[in-house]
């Protein structure tokens, strides 16, 4: 058995943006574990990955350090085509001798399945793995795929994030020598670019991570993160305030900084007069500075700065954060300030200058659209009975939604785009449904992200996605692969999102058909086809099967199931999933799925594989009944069919499902003794109907033959 070592790779280059540096560090632990294992050298596992601002670093563990031999059994000709019929051999197997570099006489002959064959053993020599290591990184680094790549002179050949200045390659302490973009491996990493030595030297990943700590650069981001926390939560204690939490920021500056230190710095607490979503998005998104609040939870003027240095003595490094928050404060307030002299409507007509998409015209025209189907969904759940409905708050609210889009605020902090229309609304005395609607109208924006507050911006947040969505659908920017530049798989996800959690009734269907119609009577007129709102509910369906999957923890079969059965309404579909989920279980249940599969089989065979669940239209005639099975289910569909109807009709699933389940032993005796191809015709015919009936009536809840019966004990 050959022995084992540690290899550390490191990958030394300019400073790499820190929103790929994980990704990049799971990517390249993927490829040296596929690598490794094909080389037989590593199994799968035995890599760690991690990176830093300026580095992307491998730690392989137990590498085999020279390849196990491998026996080869080479199959030539057959005996019979290798050997004349004096047993003299052939020019076929001199050939076959001569390509393996083996001698005639110690070639064998071996029993195969197909008969006798010329063969010849070899051992095939396992190689070294730092031979190996030289070979396989250099193409694992080629591998590695970035948003954006560059060239650089020196590196004509190779595309990566940033140019590449070091690379360590130690096997065993050892070098693995090769050459990658003019830079040749060794065994010299650098420090932090301002604190450390710029040649540093090591020899194993434990000497490696202590070596560059001792120079000011953490190479693990775990490490990293605890300190920022560790001395965050010590200025907050002294100072007797508490953070504005922010996960995605705390990752963030994790991997912007290789030794990150945590400082106070202060603001003019007359700012505090701006919308605190204003003053955290600038120190957030700009400034990438975290928010802090008082005991009260009202925004204080203080902000912690995470910075790239061992700490900051003389107070500069705080001093010139501060001043550039000042500045970016400063132009927050103007913007504020301009943008109030004007009524937020009063900006409506600025939008026809701005190109939504330049088949379907510009904001001007999508406002219009989203303010007819934003009073369309108001007067649906208004006539529906739901409360707080109101078509004339959903249509002020759409008509202002958009506006801020040409305010000076969002054009300076277009991450403020819905919120800074909410704030500016507000201020300007909009009522104040009317307010969150706007502020909300773009919600959510993932899946963990709140839906809007109130029932206007429902309406208007599914107004602009079913507007977006019709319209790109429309003119064919449909998602393709990675590509999705309109966002339109998040918009779908929102949707059914609102839906769901709000438990609003609307039919998706006409909500698309009301969408195109918009589309087709307002600028610039887009003629939608039917396939296309066929394709937009898919679209959305296929999102809807994602959410109660993912999120609400439903089987794919029960999701499959509910929505075969209909799904057009969304509220419905879930109640419907809800009940298969809970009586799944029941001893009759699954027998009856499997029952109706069958069912679903034979109809379709019948058809020639083109029959759907209540495609025949013929009429069951029981004069045609021959058996008893046949007479018994056709009167227990009847009597099982109204009961069901009448617990269905009050949305009583399952409990219409536990009736439905009790047909169980009627389908199963029909089974056991009714012949459904019956050779005559007419008799065929009548039977084949009645089941066609059996899967119409029992399939509006749940289309059973959907449900995976394999998977039930």
């Amino acid at each position: 058995m050959s022995g084992r070592a540690e290899f550390l790779l490191e990958i030394g280059c300019e400073e790499i943006p820190a929103g790929m540096i994980a990704k990049a560090a799971h990517d390249l632990k993927q490829i040296l574990e596929t690598q490794f294992a094909s080389h037989r050298i590593a199994h799968k596992g035995s890599v760690e990955t991690f990176g830093a601002p300026r580095r992307l670093v491998a730690i392989a563990r137990g590498i085999i350090l020279k390849q196990e031999d491998i026996a080869q059994e080479i199959l030539g000709p057959p005996k019979s085509v290798a050997y004349d019929a004096v047993g003299q051999p052939t020019r076929a197997a001199q050939s076959f001798s001569e390509k393996q570099g083996i001698p005639l006489d110690k070639l064998s002959i071996v029993a195969t399945p197909k008969g006798d064959y010329l063969a010849v053993k070899k051992v095939i020599a396992g190689r070294f793995a730092k031979d190996l290591l030289a070979e396989i990184i250099p193409q694992a680094i080629r591998e590695l795929s970035f948003p954006r790549s560059m060239y650089w002179t020196s590196a004509s050949e190779l595309r990566f994030i940033r140019p590449i200045r070091w690379i360590v390659a130690l096997l065993d302490g050892k070098v693995v020598p090769f050459t990658l973009a003019g830079v040749k491996s060794g065994n010299a990493t650098s420090g932090h670019r301002f604190l450390g030595k710029s040649q540093i030297t090591v020899t194993d990943p434990r000497n490696f991570i202590d070596r560059l700590r001792r120079n000011f650069v953490l190479a693990q981001p775990d490490e990293r993160h605890k300190k920022i926390e560790k001395e965050i939560q010590v200025i907050l204690s002294k100072k007797g305030i508490r953070l504005h939490a922010d996960a995605e920021l705390t990752e963030l500056v994790t991997y912007l900084n290789e030794y990150p230190t945590a400082i106070l710095g202060d603001f003019d607490p007359s700012f505090l007069n701006l919308p605190e979503e204003i003053l955290l998005t600038v120190m957030r998104d700009h400034q990438k500075y975290f928010g802090v609040t008082d005991k009260h939870g009202s925004l204080a003027p203080h902000f912690i700065a995470i910075i790239n240095l061992d700490k900051d003595r003389k107070g500069l490094v705080r001093a010139g954060h501060e001043r550039v928050l000042r500045a970016r404060f400063s132009d927050a307030r103007f913007f504020w300030e301009m943008d109030q002299k004007q009524k937020l409507g009063e900006h409506l007509p600025k939008l026809k200058q701005v190109t939504y998409e330049s088949r379907l015209g510009s904001y001007y025209d999508k406002v219009e659209r989203m303010r007819a189907l934003a009073r369309w969904l108001a007067n649906t759940w208004s006539q529906g009975g739901v409360l707080g409905a109101h078509a004339d708050d959903a249509d002020r609210a759409a008509e202002l939604a958009k506006c801020d889009l040409v305010t000076d605020m969002v054009r300076e902090f277009t991450e403020l785009q819905g919120i800074v229309g909410g704030l500016y609304a507000r201020a300007q005395g909009e009522p104040e449904d009317v307010a969150e609607a706007i502020y909300d109208h773009y919600r959510p924006v993932g899946l963990d992200d709140p839906i809007p507050r109130n029932l206007t911006g429902c309406a208007v947040a599914l107004a602009d996605k079913l507007d977006s969505i019709v319209g790109c659908f429309a003119v064919g920017a449909i998602p393709s692969g990675s590509s999705d530049p309109f966002a339109l798989r998040r918009a779908a996800l929102g949707i059914v999102k609102i839906l769901l959690e709000r438990k609003l009734p609307l039919s998706l269907s006409s909500a698309i058909s009301t969408a195109a119609n918009s589309l087709r009577q307002s600028a610039p007129k887009i003629d939608v086809k039917p396939e296309a709102e066929a394709q937009v509910l898919e679209f959305m369906l296929e999102r809807a099967r994602y959410i109660l999957r993912e999120r609400y923890g439903y089987a794919y079969d029960e999701v499959n199931a509910a929505l075969a059965a209909g799904g057009d309404d969304l509220v419905d579909a879930i109640a419907r999933v809800a009940a298969i989920k809970a009586i799944r279980k029941a001893k009759d249940f699954v027998p009856l799925a499997a029952a109706f599969k069958r069912i679903r089989n034979i109809l379709e065979k019948s058809a020639g594989g083109a029959a759907k669940a209540g495609a025949r239209n013929s009429a069951v005639q029981p004069e045609l009944f021959r058996e008893n099975a046949e007479r018994e289910l056709h009167e227990a569909a009847q009597r099982i069919g109204e009961k069901a109807h009448a617990l269905k009709s009050h949305a009583k699933y399952r409990e219409a499902l536990e009736v439905i389940a009790g047909l169980r032993p009627a389908v199963d005796k029909f089974f056991d003794q009714v012949l459904v191809m019956a050779p005559e015709e007419d008799v065929k015919k009548n039977r084949l109907a009645l089941l066609s009936s059996l899967l119409k009536e029992f399939s509006t809840i749940a289309d059973f033959s959907e449900i995976v019966v394999e998977e039930q004990n």
